[in-house]
């Protein structure tokens, strides 16, 4: 997405912005499809420029005809092809523009063309000869392999180039025994990045450190001179993950995730002021603001549920150490929650949904998870309050200077 689409949706209001999003979204395809049939023509015909006289294959022109855009039938011209035999032609079914006559499987061509790269400059074409003559089934074993590719770049791209600042981890459930495990960075200039992720039968400790391990070997590094900032959803196996192999991180427990804690402690008519004082909670500037806040959350607590009351003690400093590092709270709204990450898995569940049966003994779950991740992390943006970003990178340098003097 550009700066220009970008800049007309910041703009809009909401809904504009949804429309805008969306048209962009339906010209992608188009393009990316009318690409991809370009290149089955070039296949069979070469160069428009300069046709090969002793090919069998000519292009013929076009004819009206029509494709599929989010299920609606939009008109288009298709390229025509004739193959000479001896002294006689007849004219050739373009694969590609055959799928698109069947609104279902016109989508997933659309997935499947547009994550190959089609229209993107930094992926590796579909080359339509490739999938000329082929059938369904072979145009998705095609994608398969394709994904596979898509998967191992995605899962051994070197991370070296990353300024890390945050890092935020949480597991999606897939089926019952398969989580996945995701790791995604914030960088120093605002910037979100996937950075990997594992597939295990739980979001355990084990699969962290595996995950966190094979980000190091890829070259991610947490700088000499500050601190990293870590936000979790209050797993002990994430936190423990984290600090082992990032020794010192600055965790700061999801507000979110805590509040919906203590809400299944409380009857439905406590839920309002609940929400009331979490949303006091995130608004705070700085320490002092933020503990007033909290102690308001315990006063309340306490004449309500005394599990509840313990679920938010049992955060202890994490619960407020955003606060701890006095930066504006114009960062609160990206940092003090894992929603980033959250959005992402919105997206992700939107591309895995049509997947009825996971294949625990094969690699059918990485292959839709970087899939989806890259579809996911092309409509990225940089977090909110990032002209503030700067300040956060002095207060962990603050932190990391203390801790040096301290030791």
């Amino acid at each position: 997405m550009n700066n220009t689409l970008l800049e007309i949706m910041q703009q809009s209001d909401t809904t504009e912005a949804g429309k805008t999003l969306q048209n962009w979204m339906r010209e992608t395809a188009r393009n990316a499809f009318l690409s991809l049939v370009e290149e089955e023509v070039s296949a069979l015909c070469g160069p428009k420029h300069s046709p090969d006289p002793l090919c069998e294959y000519r292009r013929s022109g076009s004819a009206r005809s029509s494709v599929y855009l989010n299920g609606r039938k939009e008109p288009a011209k298709r390229p025509r092809v004739r193959r000479k035999r001896g002294e006689a032609s007849f004219e050739v079914e373009l694969m590609t523009w055959k799928t698109a006559q069947d609104p279902k499987e016109w989508e997933e061509a659309m997935k499947r063309a547009i994550l190959c790269g089609v229209s993107c400059r930094d992926m590796a074409k579909l080359p339509a000869e490739k999938i000329r003559g082929m059938s369904k089934t072979n145009v998705s074993r095609l994608w398969q392999r394709k994904a596979a590719t898509i998967a191992e770049e995605m899962q051994q791209k070197s991370l070296s180039q990353i300024d890390l600042a945050v890092l935020m981890l949480d597991g999606v459930v897939l089926c019952r025994g398969l989580v996945a495990t995701v790791a995604l960075g914030i960088d120093s200039e605002g910037v979100k990045h996937i950075l990997g992720f594992r597939v295990g039968s739980s979001e355990n400790q084990e699969v962290c450190k595996d995950l966190l391990s094979n980000l190091q070997r890829r070259g991610l590094k947490v700088s000499k001179d500050r601190k990293l900032l870590a936000v979790l959803d209050g797993s002990d196996a994430l936190r423990n993950g984290v600090l082992e192999m990032f020794p010192g991180t600055i965790i700061q427990r999801c507000l979110v995730h805590k509040e919906r804690n203590i809400r299944g402690y409380l009857p439905r008519k406590d839920w309002k002021e609940l929400a009331a004082l979490f949303k006091r909670l995130r608004l705070s500037q700085g320490k002092e603001q933020a503990e007033e806040a909290k102690r308001s959350l315990e006063v309340f607590l306490a004449t309500k549920n005394a599990q509840a009351r313990e679920s938010l003690e049992e955060a202890g400093e994490e619960l407020l150490a955003l606060f701890e590092l006095e930066v504006p709270n114009t960062l609160n709204i990206s940092l003090l929650s894992t929603n980033v990450i959250e959005n992402t898995f919105k997206n992700l569940r939107r591309h895995i949904g049509r997947v009825s049966r996971w294949r625990k003994t094969t690699h059918q779950a990485d292959l839709w998870l970087a899939s989806g991740l890259i579809l996911a992390e092309k409509g990225y943006r940089r977090i909110r309050g990032v002209d503030d970003l700067p300040k956060l990178m002095k207060a962990l340098e603050k932190e990391k200077m203390e801790e040096l003097k301290a030791a």
